[in-house]
């Protein structure tokens, strides 16, 4: 029973979101999260060379604390195991905009988890957040980052010349939005994505 001002009440307002699609799951970075986070992201070297993120050479040495309560991180888990197998978030939030970025680890790429991760996210952030706009941007040549923004109704907004230094290089960066609620159909998964 909940009673006003009680625990039970506060647990329940603090629940944290989730999200769900045909294959995924997208909610709150756990506690128990951290091998899969590390095995997936930031010990990935493939995934490092495109998502931006601290390389971590042992689980025993990877920071875990700095993913855990944040409010604009979300995991994407498969559904049939439950397990991490990349992350979501959203980030300068300001005036109805917002940035989006997202990883997942080598071993699921080209199967279309991450076009139908954020299928789900941007119909998130549209319809519970009331956000107006949505960006993305990916280093130029990173063709699967561009075609999941594609497929999800995003269009070319600008390119920007060695915006970025990261692994010790200056990167371009190619930016993506979309404006309003996207469409229903606009991002059907595809097992050829990212």
């Amino acid at each position: 029973m909940i009673t006003p001002g009680g625990l039970d009440e506060i647990e329940l307002m603090q629940k944290p979101e989730r999200m769900e699609t045909e294959r995924l799951i997208l909610d709150r970075i756990r506690e128990t999260d951290k091998e899969d986070y590390f095995n997936n992201i930031s010990h990935d070297k493939k995934v490092l060379e495109t998502f931006v993120c601290r390389y971590a050479e042992s689980l025993d040495d990877f920071d875990f604390s700095t993913y855990l309560g944040r409010d604009d991180l979300f995991a994407i888990r498969l559904k049939a195991t439950g397990r991490l197998i990349g992350i979501i978030l959203y980030f300068d939030e300001t005036d109805g905009v917002c940035e989006i970025g997202y990883g997942i680890g080598s071993q699921h790429w080209n199967r279309g988890y991450v076009t139908e991760a954020v299928r789900r996210f941007l119909a998130y952030l549209f319809d519970e957040k009331g956000l107006k706009t949505v960006t993305a941007s990916y280093f130029t040549g990173n063709d699967a980052s561009r075609r999941v923004m594609e497929k999800c109704g995003m269009t070319y907004l600008r390119f920007s010349a060695r915006e970025f230094e990261y692994l010790g290089e200056m990167r371009d960066l190619t930016y993506y939005a979309i404006t309003g609620k996207p469409a229903q159909n606009a991002c059907a998964p595809d097992k050829n994505a990212l």
